[in-house]
């Protein structure tokens, strides 16, 4: 059984919007910080969103700034990314992450992923 779940991509417009959800199987998880991440093809997979375990603390790459904001509801083991005004650019597999460790010093993916939601944005 897998530790994280994502579901929410799909084909969307230019300007558009999704929701990304990603459902952790462990109690635990209301203990890890969790991250977004993705990765477009050919490219290495980056940084998009974190979120300390209580929700106190966002962090966001420079690129979806103003443009996503990353939720967390820890009764229901669920972390959210909300996506708005999506760019072509933004196209890409969407991964959650768990226990990772997330500053404004720099982030560190922790070990548990989930499989991926596919995000395509048409111009």
């Amino acid at each position: 059984q897998a530790d994280l779940v994502e579901s929410g991509g799909g084909l969307v417009q230019a300007g558009g919007s999704l929701r990304l959800s990603c459902a952790a199987m462990r109690r635990i998880f209301t203990r890890w910080d969790m991250g977004w991440y993705h990765q477009a093809p050919g490219k290495e997979r980056e940084f998009v969103a974190a979120i300390t375990s209580n929700g106190g603390t966002t962090y966001y790459a420079d690129s979806v700034k103003g443009r996503f904001t990353i939720s967390r509801d820890n009764a229901k083991n669920i972390v959210y990314l909300q996506m708005n005004n999506l760019e072509p650019e933004d196209t890409a597999m969407y991964y959650c992450n768990g226990a990772g460790l997330f500053t404004v010093a720099g982030t560190a993916a922790g070990d548990y992923w989930g499989q991926g939601t596919q995000v395509t944005v048409s111009s």
